[in-house]
């Protein structure tokens, strides 16, 4: 092991990865490590009160997601609750508003997201490509950690659905597919994020994101 890498994976902060069943958790685990952090995969909620910081990953349906990670729902409300940094990923980003337009869709009911960040994802109009799948512009609208050395470089999406923040003020950086939509979005704290986009499989900025990720866990 070079002198570089032992630099790189010298542990930084604590982080966990939930594991409620969905997401990338290797990759995202993977990308963690290289920026830095010391990673624990698990559902215990002992270890998100112990950690630095938290992720929530997400691959699949919103439904799914939510109903999947229900039993952790109220230890993911205190994660954010006490300050600590909550940063969703793609579904997991989703996962951290209140409601979504997929499974209406299908006539299903209704479910409820974290509504850490209220609003809802909708899917992209009719006659746009769906899924919006491929890399794709970052543009960062305003100042937060997570974004620092970002604004205008591309990062790789895979979705059929977007977020739309009640308050706008949430959206910390916009994409434009067809239209323009949030790609980061952060709470009123800057404390709970994510990102529509994979930063595990998004390259040199992907690693830049998961490494101020792992910044702002080291300042808490």
């Amino acid at each position: 092991m070079s002198s570089a890498s032992s630099s790189q994976e010298q542990s930084v902060a604590s982080v966990v990865v939930v594991d409620y069943g969905l997401g990338n958790l290797r990759s995202v685990t993977r990308g963690l490590e290289r920026a830095g952090a010391d990673v624990e995969i698990t559902d215990d909620p002992n270890a998100f009160a112990d950690a630095d910081g938290v992720v929530l990953p997400g691959v699949g349906a919103f439904r799914e997601g939510v109903e999947n990670a229900d039993p952790l729902r109220e230890d993911l409300l205190e994660v954010a609750a006490d300050g600590t940094p909550l940063f969703g990923i793609c579904l997991g980003m989703q996962m951290l508003l209140t409601t979504s337009e997929e499974g209406e869709t299908d006539g299903d009911s209704a479910v409820q997201g974290l509504d850490l960040i209220p609003g809802t994802n909708v899917r992209f109009a009719e006659g746009q490509k769906v899924p919006h799948m491929g890399w794709n512009e970052l543009n960062v609208e305003r100042d937060h950690p997570l974004v620092e050395g970002v604004d205008g470089q591309y990062a790789y999406f895979v979705h059929s659905y977007y977020a739309v923040p009640d308050d706008e003020g949430a959206t910390v950086a916009t994409t434009d597919y067809e239209l323009e939509f949030p790609s980061i979005i952060a709470n009123d704290d800057g404390t709970v994020f994510g990102t529509q986009f994979h930063p595990e499989k998004s390259g040199e900025t992907g690693l830049q994101i998961l490494r101020n990720f792992v910044d702002i866990c080291a300042a808490e």
